[in-house]
């Protein structure tokens, strides 16, 4: 009896430890920081400079953050010249965010309420489907463009979009055709730039609307992208190149 009560405390420790293990990584992921910079990440690799000044920290913070992330294994590093960028440790890691994503809206009325009201309050903005964007683009009734920083764009974009940075949209409203409907982009449903991109359109005449997903949810269903540089893309270079 001895030698079994012993061998099943055994087990019990070692299961423990799985579990120990495993709370390490959802640790690092009951962070509002740590999962917008996850968003952020899947745009491409940045450093943290970069990864500071878009989720409105100071470096040293978001550097700590980044921390936390890679000692979890979600993110992992690489040097280039004397900068460390920054990149999601791969597809996995973005699929968990997708879930995580969905499990949120699911379980949690008021995330849909809070984007829901914040939509209305902007006059109802339109947002179409991936579905729809790409019949969309096939019978050419739109002109897409991407409102990221255009940092975010040259890592990668949908196929055929063009770079008008929400901060640039006031400058060269001038530049978009009047006679086409505008789609608006940016990194994903939680990202506000296309929302306040169609609004500021739609303040000036134009037919506009966003898309509902983000540039990585675009790539990662497979659709049809430009300069694809993150590891959730690895499967359409595959693709690309059978």
């Amino acid at each position: 009896m001895t030698k079994i009560s012993t061998q099943h405390m055994d087990i019990r420790k070692f299961k423990t430890t799985l579990y120990q293990k495993l709370s390490q990584v959802t640790k690092a992921l009951s962070n509002a920081h740590r999962l917008e910079i996850l968003d952020l990440l899947a745009q491409g690799s940045f450093p943290v400079a970069y990864i500071a000044e878009q989720i409105n920290l100071p470096v040293a913070n978001a550097s700590q953050h980044l921390q936390v992330l890679k000692k979890s294994g979600l993110v992992n590093t690489q040097r280039e010249g004397k900068y460390m960028f920054y990149e999601l440790a791969g597809e996995h890691v973005f699929e968990t965010w997708c879930a995580l994503r969905k499990l949120g809206f699911a379980q949690n009325e008021e995330i849909s309420k809070l984007l829901n009201d914040y939509r209305n309050r902007r006059n109802r903005l339109k947002t179409i489907s991936s579905t729809e964007l790409s019949e969309k683009m096939d019978r050419q009734e739109i002109y897409l463009i991407d409102v990221r920083p255009r940092e975010e764009y040259e890592n990668g974009h949908i196929e055929d979009a063009v770079s008008y940075p929400q901060k640039e949209l006031s400058e060269r409203i001038k530049e978009l055709p009047e006679d086409r409907e505008i789609v608006a982009y940016c990194r994903g449903p939680l990202c506000l730039m296309a929302d306040e991109a169609v609004k500021y359109l739609q303040k000036h005449g134009f037919k506009a609307a966003r898309l509902g997903g983000g540039y990585a949810d675009w790539v990662a269903s497979d659709q049809p992208a430009d300069n694809p540089g993150l590891e959730i893309h690895n499967k359409q270079r595959k693709k690309r190149t059978l």
